[in-house]
């Protein structure tokens, strides 16, 4: 992080994240709502911030912040200027420095044409503490390679359990070279801000050397866009899931980039039954499938690695639960 996790907020609040500090490693979420206890997460770990600053295991001791410090919380992460931020609160989350996304609700204002205009009276926030894990995607480099060349991936995660860190990785890694193949340009299409964390304009992790980053950009059109602009070899997205992507991913595929981008799911039948999605693996284009899964402790992993056999189609588990020796990425947090 850029800036120590208490000055995310104004002088006044910073008090009651001072364990929360010292602890920023672990910090993944902080979700404040209009008087009700204030929430931490660590992982899949939930805590109650105390009015002192220390962690509780006890509701009734958690702060119950009200809206006036909702108010003066988002204004300070505004710089103050809530107009300059006013194109990210229509879509209900704005990026800080350090690549931090928070997330915002309240009583919307629509435009006579029905979308958002802004958000007002706001009642809650979820701010999520970026982490870049360098190395998360390291395990998995054997798979994604084939004698030097990248094989078009697909990322099966459930909410909260790491495809974004993984992609992050990954792209980085794919950018500066690895043990397995050249480095090669990637075109990141960062629609919500949580690949790169941009914060204006700038990426706030590191995606190597040879990556482009289009942020806040719909990805369907994103990818159109960094095909004709930055001629790109590789393209990554993060939740494919509308029928926009889906042809966008098939019209670069066409144009012979490669592709690495990540879809929610709890495994690949989850994935094969979604609208377009089950095509889309049928055609062949994704020829590697990692899927990652949330163990009985909470921890994120990948649990199995699949490849597409060419001469029939067939997914078959080349590394996994159910493989000897299995990926030993358990050893890297996501």
């Amino acid at each position: 992080m850029s800036m120590s996790l208490t000055e995310i907020f104004p002088a006044a609040y910073r008090m009651y994240f001072k364990t929360a500090d010292r602890r920023s490693e672990r910090v993944s979420e902080i979700r404040l709502r209009t008087l009700r206890p204030a929430i931490l997460m660590e992982g899949s770990r939930e805590v109650f911030l105390g009015e002192d600053g220390s962690y509780s295991e006890h509701m009734e001791q958690a702060w119950h912040p009200d809206r006036q410090a909702l108010t003066e919380i988002v204004s300070h992460l505004c710089q103050y200027s809530l107009y300059a931020y006013e194109d990210e609160l229509r879509q209900g989350y704005i990026t800080i420095e350090g690549g931090h996304r928070v997330g915002i609700v309240g009583q919307a204002v629509q435009e006579s044409t029905g979308s958002i205009r802004t958000i007002k009276h706001i009642s809650a926030i979820n701010i999520r503490i970026a982490h870049q894990v360098l190395g998360a995607a390291t395990p998995v480099l054997p798979y994604v390679y084939r004698k030097g060349s990248m094989r078009n991936t697909l990322i099966i995660s459930p909410p909260g359990c790491g495809k974004t860190t993984l992609l992050r990785d990954l792209v980085r890694q794919i950018s500066g070279g690895n043990a397995y193949g050249p480095a090669r340009t990637v075109g990141v299409v960062d629609e919500r801000s949580e690949i790169a964390g941009c914060y204006m304009g700038q990426p706030q992790n590191d995606l190597g050397p040879r990556s482009d980053v289009l942020d806040a950009c719909p990805k369907a059109l994103g990818m159109m866009m960094l095909l004709r602009s930055m001629s790109p070899a590789v393209l990554a997205v993060d939740e494919l899931g509308s029928g926009e992507e889906i042809r966008a991913v098939r019209m670069a595929a066409s144009c012979g980039v490669s592709l690495v981008a990540t879809v929610h799911g709890m495994d690949m039948q989850d994935v094969q039954g979604k609208p377009g999605m089950g095509a889309l693996l049928a055609e062949g284009i994704f020829t590697c499938m990692l899927v990652l899964i949330r163990d009985r402790q909470g921890r994120c992993r990948v649990g199995q690695v699949l490849h597409r056999r060419q001469m029939d189609g067939i997914w078959e588990e080349v590394a996994g639960d159910g493989t000897a020796g299995g990926i030993q990425s358990d050893r890297v947090k996501l």
